[in-house]
């Protein structure tokens, strides 16, 4: 979204165009649907509709995972994930995206024989050409995929490890490793070896959990697993201790309400949702959106709906938007720098705003 820098904003609109940093973004999940179409054909995979406006649909976490391995399943090649990443990049800074860590899950590609080499040089690739037509920065976490157990994890992050070591091309984009997909039923403990190993090639650590775990299973991603982030973690609520924790040691969440609504069906609406009670308890809440391009959202529909729904302000989303900044695992002066761009512009866009806002 452009304007002409002068003429009075709707709400909005000025919170499109602030810049923002996302923290829980799945790669796969930013695909265009003709890109699905695309690819699918590519590779001579039979999808369950070639309507491009019903092959998102589910009422479930469940449909929702399946389509979303059918997604994954189009990624056959080095070029395809070249493709995906740049799209991905292109699409989010559109709305006011600048710098980004997003994940990736390859368990099922490299289950299918393919080489992590290529799909991290191919998502590097896809992605530098992007920030070279945007300006708005990127970066790669990689996951390990929970329903393939602890072994696989473990391997992935070996074969990472090692790329890293031989600076393989594209490895300098994945900053760290963190887990996804099913929590009912998986001890986070089995990952312990896998998350030691990362820690040991000097990966940053996250994980999802905390979406439909208790809040002991969040205790133990970051004082077993070592994390420094949690994706979602909306249990933590449930326990005030842990919340106060929490709050103290600002240990960032990457929070993703609208997917919560959309994908996870946890709430009803999502002016039911916890996040307000998060951000009123101290919790360094991110606002993200998980699966963008598959649950019809971005980054700047996410901002302006939490401001609606809430009653949040411009400046209150300007303080989420800086503690995004906070959360990231840029250094200290990348940080500075970027914590400086998104106040100065909000300056700029507060002052073309209703006195309301």
């Amino acid at each position: 979204m452009t304007t002409n820098g002068t003429e009075p904003l709707g709400l909005a609109t000025a919170l499109d165009l602030l810049p923002k940093v996302e923290l829980h973004c799945h790669v796969e999940g930013t695909m265009r649907p003709g890109t699905v179409l695309d690819l699918a054909h590519r590779h001579g995979l039979a999808l369950p509709t070639e309507n491009l406006d019903e092959l998102y649909s589910y009422s479930s976490l469940n449909e929702f995972l399946s389509i979303f391995w059918l997604v994954q399943s189009t990624l056959g090649a080095r070029d395809d994930w070249a493709r995906l990443g740049y799209e991905s990049v292109v699409d989010a800074a559109a709305h006011g995206r600048v710098y980004a860590e997003m994940f990736f899950t390859p368990a099922r590609h490299l289950d299918a024989g393919q080489r992590l080499a290529d799909i991290v040089a191919g998502l590097a690739d896809g992605i530098a050409a992007a920030e070279a037509e945007t300006g708005s920065r990127a970066m790669l976490i990689a996951d390990i995929d929970r329903a393939f157990g602890s072994p696989p994890g473990l391997q992935m992050v070996t074969e990472l490890g090692e790329l890293r070591r031989s600076g393989a091309p594209g490895i300098e984009r994945v900053l760290g490793v963190g887990m996804d997909s099913t929590e009912l039923g998986v001890d986070p403990k089995s990952f312990t070896e896998a998350y030691r190993a990362a820690a040991g090639f000097g990966f940053r650590l996250t994980g999802h959990q905390g979406e439909n775990s208790p809040p002991s299973a969040i205790a133990e991603v970051i004082d077993v697993l070592g994390a420094e982030r949690v994706d979602h973690g909306l249990s933590l609520v449930d326990d005030p201790e842990l919340v106060r924790r929490f709050a103290a040691e600002r240990i960032p969440l990457t929070v993703c309400p609208n997917s919560n609504i959309r994908i996870a069906n946890a709430f009803p609406a999502l002016a039911d949702h916890p996040y307000p009670a998060m951000r009123a308890a101290g919790l360094l809440a991110t606002l993200n959106t998980d699966d963008p391009a598959m649950t019809d959202l971005d980054l700047g529909y996410e901002y302006a709906s939490v401001a609606d729904a809430f009653g949040y302000t411009f400046d209150d989303m300007v303080t989420i938007a800086l503690d995004g900044v906070e959360a990231t695992w840029l250094d200290a002066d990348a940080k500075r720098a970027l914590r400086t761009r998104v106040s100065t512009e909000a300056a700029a866009l507060s002052a073309r705003l209703p006195t309301s806002a």
